[in-house]
């Protein structure tokens, strides 16, 4: 049963029955025991990591109702794993083991990203990015998307002889952008296939394209105006280079531990399709 169900089974419990006394905690720390079973302990250290386990729906419950809907999930958990521990299986072991290292590996890792962001780390990336960076021109521009030429041809020869570039992108383009009048907003020409950016660099703004053929069809192109972008604020960006950081940290970490561990792979011979055949568990 998944934990947040016997939570949920515990908290009910404990409604039912009411919350038992609460005992002094002036002194409690991770060691403190809160119950026994079969003289097993539960201690404080196991509820807090047990809360951090848990969906953010839980752990904003009251402090009381959560704390004594915890402790009455670890004691039936402390129970029937009791129960379980007499009969572990191959398969058992396997599923614990591969938890347990997963779960330590994984600290480490987080570790690795929590330390990896300073704020001289921020600002030197943020330096090797945008100092020297060149300013971009952008582009922003509204286009009328068909499926043929002669469409392409007609709706230029309506443009060119005063017709509405917005209206007619609303009534005869199969765009995405045809609902808003063709408008694409503003983009860089990396963005856009070559022979549309190719198009759009060879214009002046209020300029109206011939028809350009790219693979999603024939398009007619209006370039509403040009801009240089400058560097973003620190601000703007810290959030992206904060997450490049932390993952080039955790990257460099792994390497480093792969490359100090003795690493020896025995798998050569071993058909992959054996890993679907769960009969290798069988005792």
């Amino acid at each position: 049963m998944p934990k947040t169900a016997i939570l949920a089974s515990a908290l009910a419990a404990m409604t039912a029955l009411g919350a038992p006394a609460m005992a002094e905690t002036a002194h409690a720390n991770a060691e403190t025991v809160l119950a026994t079973v079969n003289g097993q302990k539960i201690t404080l250290g196991h509820l807090a990591a047990l809360r951090l386990s848990l969906p953010a729906e839980y752990r904003s419950l009251p402090d009381d109702v959560l704390f004594n809907g915890m402790l009455e999930q670890l004691i039936q958990q402390t129970a029937l794993a009791q129960l379980a521990e007499k009969n572990v299986s191959v398969r058992d072991q396997a599923m614990l083991e591969v938890d347990r290292r997963a779960y330590l590996a994984g600290r480490i890792l987080d570790r690795t990203a929590e330390r990896a962001v300073t704020d001289e780390d921020l600002r030197a990336e943020y330096e090797a990015r945008y100092s020297s960076a060149e300013p971009e021109r952008e582009y922003n521009a509204s286009h009328i998307l068909v499926e043929t030429r002669e469409q392409a041809e007609k709706i230029k020869s309506d443009l060119d002889g005063g017709a509405d570039f917005a209206d007619l992108a609303r009534r005869l383009s199969i765009g995405p952008s045809g609902p808003n009048g063709g408008d694409l907003g503003w983009f860089s020409l990396g963005v856009m296939v070559k022979p549309f950016g190719d198009a759009i660099a060879a214009m002046k703004p209020d300029q109206v394209s011939d028809p350009v053929k790219t693979e999603y069809g024939w398009h007619v192109i209006k370039l509403n105006d040009t801009r240089l972008t400058s560097a973003p604020a620190i601000e703007d960006v810290r959030e992206d280079i904060e997450n490049d950081l932390r993952a080039r940290a955790v990257e460099t970490r792994v390497e480093e531990v792969l490359n100090e561990s003795d690493i020896q792979r025995m798998a050569d011979g071993i058909d992959p399709a054996v890993v679907r055949d769960e009969s290798i568990f069988k005792e």
